[in-house]
């Protein structure tokens, strides 16, 4: 059902306004500092003056500048006519039965991502997208059928968790139990093909002067961008979990096509290499159950070969179907008889509860109506507006 939009403070909505500013949002402290300095502000002061700002987007989730008491009333007044601390708009605010929350947010350019909410008793996930649409074209998800439009800037991907911590009022950041514990980098697109806005918008939010998530709090799902794993590990940190689906080649390249460039071997070798994984650790390799395409005993036994030697836990997804999949889901018995070959081998294989299936926000359902916008239709928009 659809759920009612909070009525969140924003700056000056204006679109001729914003492609003025400089949305602050996205920014480290060094990047603060420097924009203040181009604004006109001494560095001694603008170094200071950064740390006050960090504070008051990334901790106490200020979007009005007028809300920051500890900066003087004149800066307060000044600091608008250069910057912003905008978020996207809230496009819709869908809420399942079974509680989960999906938004729909639109960026400055009109582009559109989703983000999902899985509330658990005292804690509960945010699934953020890291680029709109996505070009892995994996054959089981509804997000492949759409085209990569472009990836999402760092501003952009900590903005999903704003504007959820804006719905849930979980401002400023709480120190014990948070209604966003964890995120898991598994929504629109692939994050290690946008590496570098993806880590920076991470190490903010880990920054333990602003938001303040614990990287054993962080997952990043990827398909398999071999090159980037030990990066993400040596940088990051994070845990890492991986979108396997297949125990050979021949049917990983259907349903994860990047598989044709990094198959399985050569993914799995760059698992055993993870600089964070250890027995405490564990990747995880997550495995949709396709009837009839990767369900059978002989794949179970299979995947146990495959992960030998890899501190690992598998989550078993029945698959969420969508509109023209071509796909069913396996019977509950063709995964539970899967789940049993897994653990009595010795690694933990929990069958993942779909959540928000009915808003079509489970695994592998987001997908939004964003299209690339050729140059030519860019520049007319651009001109019609003025």
């Amino acid at each position: 059902m659809d759920a009612l939009i909070p009525d969140v403070p924003a700056v000056n909505r204006s679109p001729d306004l914003l492609a003025i500013r400089k949305n602050l949002i996205g920014l480290t402290r060094e990047e603060i500092a420097a924009e203040l300095v181009l604004a006109g502000e001494k560095e001694k002061t603008a170094k200071m003056r950064s740390k006050q700002l960090f504070h008051w987007l990334y901790y106490q989730g200020a979007s009005d500048f007028d809300q920051m008491t500890t900066i003087s009333k004149e800066m307060r007044k000044r600091l608008p006519e250069t910057f912003t601390a905008d978020r996207p708009e809230i496009t819709s605010l869908q809420e399942s039965t079974d509680g989960t929350r999906k938004w729909l947010v639109k960026y400055h350019d009109g582009q559109e991502v989703e983000s999902v909410h899985i509330p658990e008793e005292d804690r509960g996930a945010l699934c953020v997208s890291s680029q709109v649409g996505c070009t892995l074209t994996c054959s089981f998800c509804h997000t492949g059928t759409m085209k990569l439009v472009r990836n999402l800037t760092a501003g952009e991907i900590i903005a999903q968790m704003m504007v959820a911590r804006d719905t849930l009022g979980e401002w400023p950041s709480p120190k014990g139990e948070r209604m966003i514990s964890n995120i898991v980098m598994m929504g629109m697109g692939e994050p290690l093909l946008n590496y570098d806005n993806v880590a920076k918008a991470l190490k903010i939010i880990m920054d333990g002067e602003g938001i303040s998530l614990s990287k054993r709090r962080i997952t990043l799902s990827t398909s398999g961008v071999v090159p980037k794993i030990h990066q993400c590990g040596e940088e990051l940190g994070v845990n890492l979990a991986i979108s396997l689906h297949a125990v050979t080649d021949d049917v990983r390249d259907i349903l994860v096509p990047i598989n044709k460039r990094y198959p399985i071997k050569e993914l799995l070798q760059a698992c055993k290499d993870y600089p964070s994984s250890n027995n405490a650790r564990r990747i995880t390799f997550e495995y949709v159950m396709l009837a009839g395409i990767n369900d059978s005993p002989a794949d179970a036994k299979e995947l146990v070969r495959l992960l030998k030697d890899i501190p690992a836990k598998v989550n078993l997804i029945p698959f969420n179907p969508w509109p023209g999949a071509n796909y069913q889901c396996s019977s509950n018995n063709a995964i539970h008889r899967f789940a049993k070959i897994v653990n009595d081998a010795g690694y933990s294989s929990p069958v993942r509860v779909p959540r928000g299936r009915d808003i079509m926000a489970a695994c592998g359902q987001l997908k939004s109506e964003s299209k690339k916008i050729r140059a030519s239709e860019r520049n007319s928009l651009q001109s019609a507006q003025g």
